[in-house]
């Protein structure tokens, strides 16, 4: 008997505009109706609307790709093959990716507080931890140092989740059906989607405390950057799952890194320093363009 091979994942999907209309009309609709809870809580209420928000956003680009889906009908095999649910061609490059990404996430979001730190937009206190001692009182340097270890193995995973939630629509399903505009326009595209999808939480200052709309054309570039970085994994790999790790690894460890190194007597500015401000849009801007340019992914 002779055994087909399987082709493989594809990188460049041409999908027709319907397709790219449901997608988008369920993925931000749901995102708006996910975020009534944010939008109608008392300013005083607990975080419990904030978590039923960011719950339900993670899940709406999901809920778009199985609506284009059923609308389809395609072959359930071949619809997960190219939207990234398999570890593609070379599975061993994938999981290798995906275990590297895990480590270079925090790493980076390191170096942009160190260097947002020292062009002073981003002031910090590890020598007495004051901005970590006002979340844990007791806490001394060994205490916030087995806690920063735990977010740096544990959060990722606990964080995939709902990164997968995210990524399956915005890189799993979208980005490759958007590469016939060619590699820089639809990694550009993407970003600019997923900014401009995360304005019900921008708004409300969830990313810029007080910026209200002035928020989402400043964070539409930093998703535009992490977005290339992550949609640069998707397409080497073609695979979804590092994007995921990726995804999960700065939203488990950046909040505790920030936390490590603040200093509760001067706060610092989200516009300018960390990986949401000016300072991480050139250093994670600047790895985009590294790897964007640098070599074409080649399909895995």
């Amino acid at each position: 008997m002779t055994h087909l091979k399987s082709p493989a994942p594809r990188q460049v999907i041409r999908a027709r505009p319907a397709d790219l209309l449901v997608f988008l009309a369920v993925a931000f609709g749901c995102a708006w109706l996910a975020a009534i809870p944010l939008w109608t809580a008392p300013p005083d209420a607990p975080g419990s609307a904030l978590q039923i928000t960011l719950a339900g956003m993670q899940l709406s680009p999901t809920l778009a790709v199985l609506a284009v889906w059923l609308l389809r009908r395609d072959n359930a095999r071949v619809w997960a093959r190219d939207t990234g649910l398999t570890f593609g061609g070379r599975p061993g490059r994938a999981l290798g990716v995906t275990a590297l990404t895990w480590v270079a996430v925090p790493l980076v979001v390191a170096a942009t507080i160190a260097i947002s730190a020292l062009v002073g937009v981003f002031p910090t206190d590890l020598a007495t931890l004051s901005g970590y001692r006002q979340v844990f009182p007791q806490s001394t340097h060994g205490f916030a140092a087995t806690g920063l270890a735990i977010a740096l193995v544990v959060h990722p995973l606990l964080f995939a989740i709902g990164a997968f939630g995210e990524e399956w629509g915005w890189r799993g399903w979208l980005l490759p059906r958007l590469m016939p505009l060619g590699q820089g326009k639809a990694l550009l595209l993407s970003g600019v989607i997923w900014g401009v999808w995360h304005a019900p939480l921008t708004v409300t200052g969830h990313h810029y405390p007080g910026l209200g709309w002035w928020g989402v054309p400043l964070f539409t570039v930093a998703c535009v950057a992490i977005g290339s970085v992550l949609g640069w994994l998707r397409l080497r790999t073609a695979s979804v799952w590092p994007s995921v790790i990726g995804h999960a690894a700065l939203n488990g460890t950046m909040p505790a890194l920030y936390l490590v190194a603040s200093d509760a007597r001067h706060p610092a500015d989200p516009v300018l320093g960390g990986v949401f401000g000016v300072v991480g849009w050139v250093v994670v801007g600047g790895i985009a363009l590294l790897l964007t340019t640098r070599r074409r992914p080649d399909p895995a």
